[in-house]
């Protein structure tokens, strides 16, 4: 690979690196996502710094210039990224409306409640206690 093409890369890499590090300790990256960020990030430094590693991905992969290869890879991070962000966003697409669904059913639940007492006259205003809430079978 070209020197400069090489330093270009490297540069782009630990700028990433270091881009995830900083965004953990700002705390606007969970920990969880930034260690599949990292380890891209790492992965990407290897290839653009070690020649032979990148020679050995292209040679694998078909491509005729390494570069390539090296974009080929960091593709592959990006997808992989991607799936695991969407499988992520469904899991908590389906907590929240489960979420959602248990608020809807104990605001019903208290104006039910609400209703019944405002019904309800005491004997003795020591005597009026609301009825317990019934408990949720999971």
């Amino acid at each position: 690979m070209d020197p400069h093409l090489r330093v270009v890369a490297v540069v782009a890499s630990v700028s990433l690196f270091l881009l995830v590090l900083e965004l953990v300790r700002q705390r606007r990256l969970l920990e969880r996502y930034a260690l599949l960020w990292l380890g891209s990030a790492f992965a990407l430094v290897a290839l653009s710094a070690w020649d032979q590693l990148l020679q050995i991905l292209a040679n694998a992969i078909g491509a005729s210039y390494p570069p390539s290869a090296l974009f080929a890879a960091a593709f592959f991070f990006i997808i992989m990224l991607l799936l695991h962000f969407s499988v992520a966003v469904s899991r908590l697409a389906d907590q929240s409306k489960m979420l959602a669904q248990r608020l809807a059913l104990s605001e019903e639940r208290l104006a039910g409640l609400e209703a019944r007492e405002r019904r309800a006259e005491p004997l003795h205003p020591d005597e009026h206690h609301p009825p317990p809430i019934p408990q949720e079978v999971p």
